[in-house]
């Protein structure tokens, strides 16, 4: 306002319920349905490869284990036969070391762009 306009600036009129109740639903949808549309596919490709690469993993474990009871004579005897459990199951933790060691958090986490 000045001091040669005295009339007052226009204001704009206030939206009415209806299109604040629309506004607020879109805001809604926006952001919380949206971002979970998308993770659904990303969570599904996530399930399908951990139980592809979960089988996979348990029958190099089991081959494993039965080429060292065939093969190795050692663990035919009584005595010894726990090492290829034994080798079995630390070849088992290496491959568990080195799935959690490729797990990128900073894709977890990251915004919705």
């Amino acid at each position: 306002m000045t001091a040669a306009d005295p009339t007052p600036p226009r204001r704009e009129p206030a939206p009415s319920l209806t299109q604040l109740v629309e506004l607020v639903t879109d805001y809604a949808k926006q952001e919380t349905l949206d971002p979970i549309k998308g993770a659904g596919r990303w969570i599904g490709f996530g399930l399908a490869g951990a139980a592809t690469l979960g089988i996979g993993l348990a029958m190099v474990l089991l081959g494993v284990l039965r080429l060292l009871q065939t093969e190795w004579e050692a663990a035919t005897s009584a005595a010894w036969s726990w090492v290829a459990y034994l080798i079995a199951l630390v070849l088992c933790l290496v491959f568990l070391a080195l799935t959690i060691s490729r797990i990128n958090t900073s894709a977890l986490t990251k915004e919705h762009r």
